[in-house]
């Protein structure tokens, strides 16, 4: 089995990417799913947090990476990470990961952005 880190820049298809290639049973960490669980939305997933929100995600979802990388040898791990720093690249490196870099170019994740996107993640 696996660990898949999934790169790229917002609205590029990590998400999409991941949906189409995990298996039931499979683990995909997600910030943007993560970050619709502390809080009621009523306008399904977003993609701008309250920073409160977005301190708890980040926590959970590095607990998450750091309990998925221990099973990783028995079933594939999916982490979706759009700008991995070099240190967390070198990291991922040294555990065996397969990174994949999604990038359909700008013009199609700035359309992407423009009609999925808040007005404020458009800048």
């Amino acid at each position: 089995m696996a660990l898949y880190v999934v790169t790229g820049p917002p609205a590029s298809g990590k998400s999409t990417w991941v949906r189409n290639h995990a298996q039931p049973g499979d683990i995909t960490i997600d910030y943007d799913a993560i970050a619709s669980v502390p809080t009621p939305r009523t306008d399904g997933v977003g993609h701008d947090h309250p920073v409160h929100v977005k301190a708890v995600t980040k926590a959970a979802r590095q607990a998450a990476i750091d309990t998925a990388i221990g099973v990783s040898g028995a079933v594939d791990v999916y982490v979706i990470h759009s700008t991995p720093s070099p240190g967390l690249l070198a990291k991922y490196d040294r555990l065996g990961a397969e990174v994949i870099t999604i990038d359909p170019g700008m013009d199609t994740v700035l359309a992407r952005a423009k009609a999925e996107r808040p007005q404020q993640m458009q800048a």
